[in-house]
């Protein structure tokens, strides 16, 4: 067995221990997927970082950019540090101060019972899709460190990740944050200290790289595609369910606030390194049949062997975080918002039962469509624009406005849902930004009507009722 690939394993062991040992001080369903609201600026700062940063970031970004120049690249790491910079700005307040576990829980106090469940039905899939693309990712890495079929590496990281999700919950996947963040960090600034410099340094490097590759446009690219390029990552992401749990576990509305700008800085900043290596990549690494193994294979040439068993076990590591949060979001739906509350109140263990049951399951279907889904890159892509429009006008009108009722959020999340698909098969230049002005509109059309029907009922009760019913400063009782 190569030596890369023990110090691998050995990583991930460790991370598995860490997921046995929280799982025995879990007590509640709290403990479990919001990790007892007990969150610091520190933990939630790299908590959040690392969840965002995974397989997209490191191997399909740096991938597509390699083949492409920066065009390729704008969804990752641009348009999600810009995601998390609105996210902090825009949500964390206001989303912590309800005290909520999952954004079906705002629906419900919101809208309706039925809005809640259609709402969760829409965003379950983003999450099981967004966690088969870090699978693929766990799998790439772990077949470049291997040297074995991709095949065999995915079905050994799903059946790691399901297990280390169902033993830890949110408890152990922040506790190992904070050192994955830290190793991430130190593994990427040694691969781009020791690429560069066997290319020539940063100069030279820099100076080869063509001029079309530095362009954020894609070639013949209109503005309106380009602003749907960029809407992607940035709107669709608003309403992830995996960060708006990190916030939710902050112990306090400000800590989620400025733990989410500190976690968009750091993102950024990180990022950046392996956008530019992947710029660099003609002078880095020779042809590859598989431009997702890129990172794995500058790595493997260009590091010594214990600063590349810290770089991969760190990705891997950050990898297992993005999952684990990903499987987390589709539990705490279920066994949040779907499952009956007559079934579940008055036993924390049944209720921690069903969060478990569900995160096994979500890992087996995530295991699939890891199999049969695409590349990396087009799992990601389809994780943030579907459905996500609709949930997006809810969100924003169920925070921020008291204009529209139950029928107006469900009508938007249809359309959401229905247009997207639509406004693809007919090739528009902004298929997502058309979505979101459909759902928009679904949700103001139907929300006049709604009010219309109100007022016709509010009127149609004053002419029914006593003549002093149209007056509300008179009173039929004495003083």
């Amino acid at each position: 067995m190569r030596p890369e690939l023990i110090g691998v394993l050995l990583y991930v062991l460790i991370q598995f221990a860490i997921g046995l040992w929280v799982s025995r001080r879990i007590r509640s369903r709290e403990d479990y997927l919001l990790a007892g609201r007990s969150l610091g600026p520190l933990l939630a700062s790299f908590s959040i970082f690392a969840t965002w940063f995974g397989a997209e970031t490191c191997i399909g970004s740096s991938s597509e950019i390699h083949q492409h120049g920066l065009s390729g690249g704008r969804a990752d790491p641009f348009g999600y540090a810009i995601c998390l910079l609105l996210m902090g700005l825009l949500l964390a307040r206001p989303l912590w101060r309800r005290g909520i576990v999952t954004l079906g829980d705002l629906y419900r106090e919101r809208f309706s019972r039925t809005v809640e469940r259609v709402a969760v039905l829409v965003l379950i899939p983003t999450s099981l899709l967004w966690a088969a693309a870090q699978m693929q990712a766990f799998a790439a890495i772990l077949g470049s460190v291997a040297g074995v079929s991709t095949d065999a590496t995915l079905a050994l990281g799903a059946a790691l990740v399901i297990a280390y999700t169902t033993l830890g919950g949110l408890k152990a996947d922040i506790i190992t944050d904070l050192v994955q963040g830290i190793a991430l960090i130190l593994g990427l600034g040694a691969l781009l200290f020791v690429a560069l410099s066997a290319a020539g340094g940063v100069v030279d490097v820099v100076r080869a790289v063509e001029p079309q590759r530095w362009s954020l446009v894609g070639e013949g690219e209109s503005l309106l595609a380009r602003l749907d390029t960029w809407a992607i990552p940035i709107v669709g992401s608003l309403v992830a369910q995996e960060l708006i749990a990190r916030m939710l576990a902050c112990r306090s509305a400000g800590v989620a606030r400025g733990a989410t700008l500190a976690g968009a800085g750091i993102y950024l900043v990180v990022g950046c390194i392996p956008v530019l290596l992947a710029l660099a990549g003609p002078s880095l690494v020779g042809p590859l049949d598989d431009p997702e193994q890129f990172l794995p294979e500058v790595a493997r040439q260009h590091l010594p062997i214990f600063l590349y068993v810290l770089f991969a076990g760190a990705l891997v590591s950050a990898i297992l975080s993005t999952v684990d949060s990903a499987l987390l979001a589709v539990g705490s739906f279920v066994s949040q918002n779907l499952v009956p509350r007559r079934y579940l109140e008055g036993s924390e263990r049944r209720e921690l039962r069903v969060a478990r049951g569900t995160v096994i399951l979500a890992g087996i279907t995530a295991y699939f469509l890891a199999r049969h889904g695409g590349s990396i890159y087009d799992l990601v892509e389809t994780a943030s624009s579907f459905g996500s429009a609709g949930i997006v006008v809810i969100t924003g009108f169920g925070l921020w406005t008291r204009f529209g009722g139950p029928r107006a959020a469900i009508a938007a999340l249809v359309a959401g849902v229905a247009a997207n698909p639509i406004a693809e098969a007919r090739g528009l230049e902004a298929p997502y930004l058309t979505t979101i002005a459909v759902a928009f509109t679904a949700f103001l059309l139907v929300g006049v009507l709604e009010r219309a029907r109100s007022s016709r009922s509010t009127r149609s009760g004053i002419e029914r009722g006593s003549p002093l019913d149209a007056c509300p400063g008179l009173s039929t009782s004495g003083p």
